[in-house]
């Protein structure tokens, strides 16, 4: 039986407010990366904002007007304050600068922005921004205590050099992070409670010093997995081969970059998690003599002489009391028949098959989620997406 399951893009409407504060830059690639990500960004700026970045910019950047003033006259009832918010998600205030997080507290409204939060009727989240000195006061410590009893999400600071050439807590977290933490906020928690491992990337079976055996895989499809995971509230551990990709946000990350060292982190980090996902493309083969000095190149042929890795799904599957396991299966031919195959091979509840051509490398994806009751496509969708809809599944399955 063959199920199509469809993607699901749904744009989130999110007005995100920008005050005034050095850290007004960073909103600029915010907004890039939140629109990039199917956001519908509704830009509000306080004046002070504007001294640091244009409303040109946000307006280019977002695909809208910006609002500034609370008297805007192309509000046709005259109340920006009002219905900005009323088809809002959520909004987002970054950076919040110490002024107006005491507005917050205080339920001051003497500018748009301070107006728009005051009046919403949907969740506020705050990116503080400010001067070690001014976060460390015990004023602003006081206030942040009181946002989070009014049920504010706070979402950083972070440490680092600040502008005023001090270092310390008080930076606003980077764009990257917020989109993560906004993305953590809109995802439902399916998988609250659950403990998932994932294997992500390639290994690198090394012949000498400088050359090795590898398969190609960006890592892409696992690290989306494993961040989309957390988002769903799971707590997960990421064992990941060789990428260029950055660390998941909130996960516990584990470098393994050949089969046997992946092989040796999953086997001891198993025990007590509920769904194992190998999407690591781990090579079947390695060298059966590592040379430890570089093979010098000549005329004749070489011969490298290979040996079998261990199967580090099959191994996980086989355990007792073995976690709900998922596995990948890239074919360049007979998709469905092989991925088949390989899932009764292994007994394995689920397997996610794709075509290696497909997928390798790119942005998106479209794969075959193959369980008990047939086959159930996904069709081409960016590989984000295409993790929630398989966790998705995997969530309706357990």
């Amino acid at each position: 039986m063959t199920t199509q399951i469809n993607k699901r893009i749904v744009s989130r409407k999110l007005v995100l407010g920008i005050t005034g504060g050095i850290a007004a830059y960073k909103a600029a690639e915010l907004v890039r990366l939140l629109v990039k990500a199917n956001y519908d960004v509704q830009v509000v700026m306080t004046a002070a904002a504007c001294q640091f970045i244009t409303p040109v910019t946000m307006r280019a950047l977002s695909g809208k007007p910006v609002f500034i003033d609370m008297w805007d006259n192309s509000i046709s009832n005259g109340m920006p304050h009002i219905e900005l918010s009323r088809e809002a998600e959520a909004i987002l205030v970054a950076p919040a600068s110490a002024d107006f997080l005491a507005k917050l507290v205080h339920g001051r409204a003497d500018d748009l922005l301070s107006t728009l939060c005051l009046a919403r009727n949907c969740p506020l989240l705050v990116a503080p921004a400010m001067n070690k000195q001014m976060w460390e006061n015990p004023a602003t410590q006081r206030n942040m205590s009181q946002l989070i009893a009014n049920g504010i999400s706070i979402f950083g600071p972070s440490s680092g050099e600040q502008a005023c050439g001090e270092v310390g807590l008080g930076r606003m977290l980077e764009a990257e992070d917020l989109l993560a933490l906004v993305n953590t906020h809109f995802t439902p928690k399916l998988l609250a409670g659950k403990r998932v491992l994932i294997t992500a990337g390639a290994t690198l079976e090394m012949i000498d010093p400088v050359r090795g055996i590898t398969n190609l895989s960006s890592g892409k499809m696992g690290y989306a997995i494993a961040q989309t995971a957390v988002d769903m509230g799971a707590e997960v551990t990421l064992v990941s081969g060789i990428t260029t990709l950055n660390k998941v946000a909130n996960a516990n990350n584990i470098k393994a970059e050949s089969a046997q060292i992946m092989y040796e982190a999953v086997m001891s980090n198993i025990i007590n998690q509920d769904i194992f996902i190998a999407v690591a493309a781990v090579a079947d083969y390695r060298p059966m003599t590592q040379h430890h000095e570089k093979i010098k190149k000549s005329a004749s042929p070489l011969t490298l002489e290979l040996t079998p890795n261990k199967d580090i799904l099959a191994d996980v599957a086989s355990l007792p009391n073995a976690p709900f396991c998922v596995g990948f299966a890239a074919e360049t031919e007979n998709l469905l028949e092989y991925a088949e195959t390989k899932r009764k091979a292994k007994k394995l509840p689920l397997i996610v098959a794709n075509l290696a051509s497909d997928a390798i490398g790119s942005e998106e994806n479209s794969v075959t989620l193959i369980d008990k009751n047939g086959a159930h496509p996904i069709q081409r969708a960016p590989k984000t997406e295409v993790a929630k809809l398989i966790l998705q599944h995997i969530a309706h399955m357990l």
